[in-house]
């Protein structure tokens, strides 16, 4: 039995599958699980990514997820670990990137890491410790008006700083430009001046694959799905690399299935919305107790000779009142176990093949199908993978983080599902 060389822990649902499929592109057959597997599961892959949903719990619950992952991962015989989280370094100045961080590396015994979240095919890049989104900074992007973790000051550097008790440094561009002899020299510099957790810039994914030769001897690295780019190659030739995204093709009905409130995502609802049936899942209907669930399902009933979208997808404003109105935790939740009902009715009467958008709303749509863990196949946009389910009825699954792909993303994630192979 092949053992994993690489373990992950991914801090939500669309993340894990994000790094995935930067390691499938590396020629790692990789599996995600949805959650920790039970002690003594054994998954055959060059590659594990364990999906939590750590990113906004309280930063004690996280750390412990988190070191519950490491675990099983370690058990694994995994070589490498890597902690990843959003590329717009999504948190609070509670965490939870600093705490995990630093509880990892204790469970390590181990005493440096860098974080790098870059993502530059998706337009996250880090200049001078400051995170750009496209040409804006961080705190300009619209992720400082995010419901959950606003994102208000672009230097990771004071970000990363304020989470942890950590000394926080930073490996600047010009030094990675240099190439990975540089890198590693600064790294030694760090920790000569007790620096634990860097900072590292990416305007490039030739400055990724630099950090990942870097890096190579590490016990743990942080960061966005980006910095998985440059590690496959640091474990030489890789068995069935050129069949790493293979998938077989899975008949049954398709639905779309929307709750994230991102530009990006609002831009494909609207795209989908010109020509193609929908139906809006409502907050506030919901919180008044109308059957909004068996209303979408008998939606779909009636368009059964197509896709549908079913969305909750609304604009910051819209948001925000709902969430006056209901509380953010509350409009949330409501929202999520809507779609995952759905989800669930659906698969119930034949559908095989979601698309989802959000990466809370995948995380409790793969928890009410039940899906335990995923196998991933080819990438659909930048980020996004065709993923399916493994076990005796399998499903083909899209999980798109709420900010990915472009505005006709969803007829492309369903022509992937389509035509897996």
């Amino acid at each position: 039995m092949t053992k994993a060389l690489i373990g992950c822990i991914a801090d939500d649902f669309t993340g894990a599958t994000d790094l995935a499929n930067m390691l499938v592109r590396g020629g790692m057959r990789t599996v995600q699980t949805i959650g920790v597997p039970a002690a003594g599961t054994e998954i055959e892959a060059d590659a594990l990514v364990v999906a939590l949903k750590s990113r906004t719990i309280p930063a004690a619950e996280a750390v412990a997820q988190s070191l519950e992952a490491l675990e099983w991962l370690r058990a694994q015989g995994c070589k490498q670990f890597l902690f990843k989280y959003c590329s717009t370094f999504d948190s609070t100045d509670e965490g939870n990137i600093g705490p995990v961080a630093d509880a990892l590396l204790d469970a390590l015994k181990d005493d440096f890491t860098i974080a790098c979240p870059a993502f530059p095919e998706n337009g996250r890049t880090i200049f001078r410790g400051n995170l750009f989104v496209g040409d804006v900074l961080l705190n300009e992007s619209g992720m400082e008006n995010h419901p959950l973790t606003p994102m208000t000051d672009p230097n990771l550097v004071r970000v990363l700083q304020r989470q942890t008790k950590s000394k926080v440094g930073l490996i600047r561009y010009d030094t990675i430009m240099k190439g990975a002899d540089a890198v590693r020299a600064r790294i030694a510099e760090l920790r000569k001046e007790g620096v634990r957790l860097a900072i590292a810039d990416a305007v490039s994914d030739a400055d990724l694959y630099v950090l990942g030769d870097a890096c190579a001897d590490l016990k743990l690295i942080t960061g966005g799905s980006g910095i998985a780019l440059g590690l496959p190659k640091n474990f030489g030739q890789l068995a069935d690399a050129a069949h790493a995204a293979d998938l077989p093709k899975i008949e049954g009905k398709s639905v779309v299935l929307a709750g994230s409130a991102s530009k990006a995502t609002n831009a494909q609802v609207a795209e989908w919305r010109e020509s193609k049936p929908s139906f809006r899942v409502e907050p506030m209907a919901l919180s008044r107790g109308e059957p909004v669930v068996e209303k979408a399902i008998a939606f779909a009933q009636q368009h059964a000779d197509q896709p549908v979208l079913i969305y909750a997808t609304s604009t910051p404003d819209e948001v925000k009142t709902v969430q006056k109105e209901l509380g953010v935790e509350k409009a949330g939740h409501l929202v999520e176990q809507a779609l995952a009902s759905i989800a669930r009715g659906l698969r119930d009467l034949g559908v095989r093949k979601f698309v989802v958008a959000g990466g809370e709303t995948s995380g409790a749509v793969v928890q009410a199908l039940d899906v335990a863990t995923l196998r991933i196949g080819p990438q659909i946009d930048p980020g996004v993978p065709a993923t399916q389910s493994i076990g005796d009825e399998p499903l083909a699954l899209a999980l798109k983080s709420g900010n990915f792909g472009t505005t006709d993303f969803f007829a492309k994630a369903l022509k992937t599902l389509d035509g897996a192979v």
